[in-house]
């Protein structure tokens, strides 16, 4: 199978330099998102979207189901990520470290491609870089039990078909909260996660060529 989206398509997709990360953010945040202003400053964090090809050589990114036995966010969808250790001389290294810590990856086949703005996520006060990598090759996943139940993958071809998209209403804090969703082996990926895959998404339909575009479309109908 030859895959449709290429490392060129991804490259390409981060080196947009007029695209307007907020409102592809925004396509996939629940709303209304409810939650009050906090005076304090938020905490530095860092997240890896790790992309990887797969068996059939089609682009994956790996998706981590936290712990249930976690304080934060027990039991949801994420990515590799946490916060900086003093020894830690950036938050790329952040991203590099807590990949390694919870999923295993790391080494030379490990290539950072590069990052999207910095993200706010007011559930947990975090102002998250997130660093954007691949690795060379099927990485061999080893996941922490005391952090992650689960490694899963949603290829970048299924992130761009609607049939993976959905909405439901749910009721968070007291509110009616509208909730985007990607549908990911049998995982629903809501909140920060989705919406920094939106980012990802809305970036490779930009540069991606209008046949690739028609032909993922095709695929969906069928």
């Amino acid at each position: 199978m030859i895959p449709l989206i290429t490392l060129d398509h991804v490259r390409s997709a981060l080196d947009l330099k007029d695209f307007d990360s907020r409102a592809a953010l925004q396509r996939m945040a629940p709303a209304p998102r409810g939650w009050q202003k906090r005076d304090s400053p938020p905490h530095p964090a860092a997240i890896m979207i790790l992309i990887y090809p797969g068996p059939d050589e089609i682009l994956h990114t790996a998706l981590t189901l936290r712990a249930a036995e976690l304080r934060g966010h027990s039991g949801q969808v994420s990515f590799p990520g946490g916060r900086p250790d003093p020894g830690d001389e950036n938050l790329t290294a952040t991203a590099r470290r807590e990949t390694f810590e919870e999923i295993g990856v790391c080494g030379e086949r490990l290539s950072i491609f590069g990052h999207f703005p910095q993200f706010y996520i007011p559930a947990s006060h975090h102002d998250v870089c997130p660093t954007i990598a691949y690795f060379d090759g099927m990485p061999a996943f080893v996941p922490n039990p005391d952090e992650v139940a689960e490694i899963f993958s949603l290829s970048l071809e299924d992130l761009l078909r609607p049939r993976y998209k959905f909405v439901e209403q749910r009721r968070i804090r007291g509110f009616e909260v509208r909730v985007p969703y990607y549908m990911a082996r049998g995982h629903k990926v809501w909140g920060a996660t989705a919406m920094l895959l939106s980012e990802l998404e809305q970036r490779l339909r930009r540069v991606l060529p209008p046949g690739v575009l028609l032909e993922l479309s095709k695929a969906d109908e069928a």
